[in-house]
């Protein structure tokens, strides 16, 4: 059973810039350079059957290529801080593919989404060793965070471990934003 997810790839140049980010906060299990990427939406384990509805809608989704720049430094859950992440400056091209793909994906049968969109890279898994004081020196010295602005002309499906998420992740379709498909 695949455990799938629509996203954007990081380009190497930004993934670069995120790696910079990669050290001061102990007990942080960071993420993978190669493994940095925007969820678009996620699927979760599937069967094949499903596997194959979601492929044949997302075939649906058109789009022009845009441009994206990774903005800012955060966590999820700030009473209890469970990801460290790399927000995405507001893009307007961005959300309205991803509003693309939630309504493809309901077409193939995959439930809604109840979870609102944060556009995100994930930097590092935070366990409970993770102290606050450690947080707050490493969001204040790393918190405005900024990558050039980088181009994005196509988005995949990925898949990771069954059940467990994590990479490394396998790239297992891929579509053109190019408006039309062919």
């Amino acid at each position: 059973m695949p455990r799938l997810f629509a996203a954007l790839q990081i380009p190497h140049d930004a993934a670069l810039s995120l790696s910079l980010l990669r050290s001061g906060l102990p007990a942080a299990r960071w993420v993978e350079v190669e493994d940095y990427h925007i969820t678009l939406r996620f699927f979760g384990d599937v069967d094949n059957r499903v596997a194959d509805a979601i492929v044949e809608a997302l075939d649906s989704v058109t789009g022009a290529p845009f441009s994206l720049q990774l903005k800012g430094v955060d966590v999820f859950t700030p009473k209890k801080p469970r990801a460290l992440y790399a927000g995405v400056a507001g893009s307007l091209a961005l959300i309205g593919l991803q509003e693309r793909i939630e309504r493809a994906s309901r077409k193939a049968g995959v439930k809604a989404e109840t979870r609102k969109f944060i556009p995100h890279v994930t930097l590092a898994r935070l366990n409970t060793q993770v102290l606050l004081d450690d947080l707050i020196k490493y969001l204040t010295t790393r918190g405005n965070f900024e990558s050039k602005v980088f181009n994005v002309a196509r988005f995949v499906l990925m898949s990771s471990k069954d059940s467990v998420g994590g990479g490394p992740y396998k790239i297992e379709e891929v579509w053109p934003l190019n408006e039309k498909r062919l």
